[in-house]
């Protein structure tokens, strides 16, 4: 009986233990990637690195797993960039379209490059992603400039989101948006918007990374400070959401756009991919994403939100 006991003993340890091996494997059951940005603190430095051992990751507000810590640099880091443009956009626009040009022709040759229009809620692809920029820049033209001709800039990001000109899941994907970023149906700051937080949600499923560059549209008050604000306000929910980056200066269109590109430009020369594993009790869900690394020479941009599913799940 003695013997029987201890044996009895024994067994429930053993179910115990391959219990706890089993509930921390399957805490760990979701997956998912995020494109991170790493700048020097200070801008006169050249290059700032930081390694997989000073990253600290939390998704919904639980600890992750860092799985992957990738430099984006290179022939085999593919990137695929569509330049998104207001329909509505005034017509003064004309003006940096040479300086759209010169980004264009100045694309990494690991990188296509494709032109679209924001046109009654749609992303209207104008021209193929493609690694030639002269096939792209046939397709750059002034926007018709019509009130009202984008329907809502986060009804086209969406819809590009969800249609993105390529099957490459290896690449990054970023979208450049050129818009005052006012929502139509809503010309005011709302947080909560829906049509802002589809956007995001759609965007963040497809890995996609927005940047802003504002620009006026035609039709409403928009010299309206109010307005303005809530525009560029929403924008940098979306770019922040994302791991991208908003550029504006105050409430007037820029000079060029130059600056802005040069900016944009490094940042897409300055990137890792990070890989995760995360808890997962349900179905592939959009998170919360918090990252830490600890290297004070560094300035880190991630996203804050990603999207966790299953390694048995294709992404969309």
């Amino acid at each position: 009986m003695k013997y029987s006991g201890i044996a009895l003993q024994m067994a429930a340890a053993v179910l115990l233990l391959s219990a706890m091996a089993h509930s921390q494997k399957g805490s760990l059951e979701g997956q998912g990637h995020a494109i991170v940005t790493v700048l020097p603190a200070h801008p006169a430095e050249q290059d700032a690195n930081v390694t997989m051992g000073q990253l600290q990751v939390k998704v919904a507000g639980k600890e992750a797993s860092v799985t992957g810590w990738t430099p984006l640099k290179g022939a085999d880091s593919r990137l695929e960039l569509v330049l998104l443009i207001d329909g509505s956009a005034r017509a003064s626009l004309g003006e940096q379209l040479s300086d759209i040009a010169n980004f264009a022709k100045e694309i990494p040759s690991n990188a296509k490059f494709a032109v679209a229009y924001m046109q009654g809620g749609n992303a209207v692809l104008a021209s193929p992603l493609s690694a030639d920029p002269a096939q792209a820049l046939r397709a750059l033209h002034l926007p018709s400039g019509s009130a009202g001709e984008n329907g809502s800039p986060y009804f086209c990001l969406s819809d590009l989101s969800k249609h993105w000109p390529s099957q490459d899941r290896g690449a990054r994907r970023a979208v450049v948006m050129i818009t005052d970023g006012v929502d139509e149906y809503s010309q005011r700051f709302d947080p909560d918007d829906p049509y802002v937080q589809a956007a995001i949600t759609d965007s963040v499923r497809a890995g996609v990374v927005v940047y802003s560059m504002y620009w006026h549209d035609q039709g409403r008050a928009s010299s309206s400070g109010y307005e303005t604000g809530a525009g560029q306000n929403l924008m940098a929910e979306v770019t922040q959401a994302t791991g991208g980056n908003g550029y504006w200066q105050g409430d007037a269109n820029p000079i060029s756009f130059q600056p802005y590109f040069e900016d944009l430009r490094r940042r897409l020369r300055n990137q890792y991919a990070l890989r995760f594993a995360a808890a997962l009790p349900g179905k592939a869900e959009v998170e919360t994403l918090k990252l830490k690394a600890s290297a004070p020479e560094a300035k880190v941009t991630a996203p804050q939100l990603v999207f966790v599913n299953r390694p048995s799940e294709a992404t969309q």
